[in-house]
């Protein structure tokens, strides 16, 4: 990746394009005198706007799972924090089932736009709209409307965007971007909540801020990165039935594929058993009001910063470096597993804080690293790659729909009355990162 690239000047790849046009993309480039790559490199402003773009979804679309969401629960339903598991989980499981349809259509687009930027352009519009439904929300059955809105919008923009990895990114450059892409988006719900610490009494605000930011740097990645033309490519109809069957596939016959998948969805749960509940895991142990701590989740974020970017950024450039994955996926799921034992056994803010940093750190790694992975053994990527990366999704999706459910179950076990079962949760959390990092060992195709 070379600030100096010149996206006015580029060279033809000397490897057949998957567009039947002869139209030349500016965003691609060589380097002189090597073999060719399985796709031709891309260039900083593609890179860089990728990670911009991402940066914005995860502003607005996860500061509200961090701490917007915990504080309108708390205003409308006092004393039963379980009904954020039940919206977190019902806007997931919603996702689960269009995910697969979503991919697949994004897959047949033709327009002179391209595959993906018109799905990035209508789910930011469906996910304004969420923003101000959860926002002004008079009851919990609003909110968790507002919840699945934001799902299906800014899911679709960050499936888009991530499917157009898949399509545009050689092997020696997935590491690194998924590295810088991991980063970003552990660190934008964190510059989220700084963003609205100070607007938590104003619903709307707290909102539309993460919001305003996701607008303008998807806007500028949909304006500013050229993606080819798809009118003239093949055209597929597709039956009822025929779309029903693009859920399913055969894993026998992408082994390694179905490994990630299994590892991630492992991973995931574990995570979203760990972060669902955080602002109120905060509040418990140090006996204050889910109000009172988003000055201090903010805070520990902002100290976060460190140890994400040394876990994104360090695992995705290394991996790319020594050519190997599953060796840093595995150190991230044990880094944050460590973490989450810390925390679950502390009550103390030292050893929280501790705990919070390792766990960072092992999402960072474990995430950009898989991420890259991913890539490396997608299945049919030149005409299918929507449909797998959705089919993926159903790895994060399955356990953001029932893991909050099953959390709202842990926290009650073994307790009675107000109490609830935080080290259980998370030390369940940490046993599922750390066995989704051990299924990665089994993949054969990469190192």
């Amino acid at each position: 990746m070379n600030p100096t690239d010149r996206d006015d000047e580029p060279i033809v790849p000397p490897v057949p394009s998957p567009f039947p046009t002869a139209t030349v993309d500016p965003d691609v480039i060589l380097e002189e005198h090597e073999p060719a790559p399985d796709l031709p490199k891309v260039n900083a402003r593609y890179i860089w706007f990728m990670v911009l773009a991402q940066f914005g979804v995860f502003m607005a679309f996860i500061t509200p799972l961090a701490i917007s969401l915990s504080i309108r629960v708390n205003e409308l339903a006092p004393g039963r924090e379980e009904v954020l598991g039940y919206i977190t989980g019902a806007g997931a499981l919603f996702v689960m089932l269009s995910a697969p349809f979503m991919g697949v259509w994004s897959d047949r687009t033709r327009t002179r736009l391209g595959r993906r930027r018109p799905f990035m352009i209508g789910g930011m519009v469906v996910g304004v709209v969420s923003l101000v439904v959860m926002a002004l929300a008079p009851s919990v059955l609003v909110l968790g409307f507002g919840w699945v809105l934001a799902q299906w919008g800014w899911g679709t923009v960050l499936s888009n965007l991530q499917i157009s990895t898949a399509d545009r990114l050689p092997e020696e450059q997935r590491g690194k971007v998924a590295g810088l892409t991991g980063f970003a988006t552990q660190v934008a719900p964190v510059f989220g909540v700084i963003l609205t610490v100070g607007v938590t009494g104003n619903a709307l605000l707290l909102f539309l801020i993460p919001g305003l930011v996701g607008v303008v740097l998807v806007t500028l990645f949909v304006a500013l990165v050229h993606e080819a033309d798809s009118r003239d490519l093949p055209k597929d109809t597709l039956t009822v039935g025929g779309l029903l069957r693009k859920y399913l596939y055969n894993p026998a016959k992408y082994p390694d594929f179905s490994l990630n998948w299994l590892g991630r969805f492992l991973f995931y749960f574990g995570l979203t058993l760990n972060t669902t509940f955080t602002a109120f895991f905060f509040a418990n142990r140090l006996g204050m009001q889910v109000t009172e701590v988003a000055g201090l989740i903010a805070s520990l974020g902002g100290v976060g910063v460190l140890a994400v970017t040394a876990g994104a950024l360090g695992g995705g450039f290394l991996s790319d470096r020594f050519r190997r994955r599953k060796v840093f996926v595995v150190a991230g799921g044990a880094l944050m597993a460590g973490g989450m034992v810390l925390m679950a056994l502390s009550s103390e803010l030292p050893a929280l804080i501790a705990g919070s940093l390792i766990v960072s750190a092992g999402i960072g790694m474990f995430s950009a690293v898989d991420q890259a992975l991913l890539l490396d053994v997608l299945p049919e990527k030149s005409t299918d790659a929507g449909r797998f990366m959705g089919i993926t999704g159903f790895a994060t999706s399955i356990p953001q729909s029932a893991a909050p459910l099953v959390a709202s179950a842990i926290l009650l076990v073994g307790v009675s009355g107000d109490e609830k079962n935080y080290s259980l949760l998370y030390l369940i959390a940490a046993a599922l990162v750390l066995a989704g990092g051990l299924v990665i060992l089994r993949i054969r195709s990469v190192r």
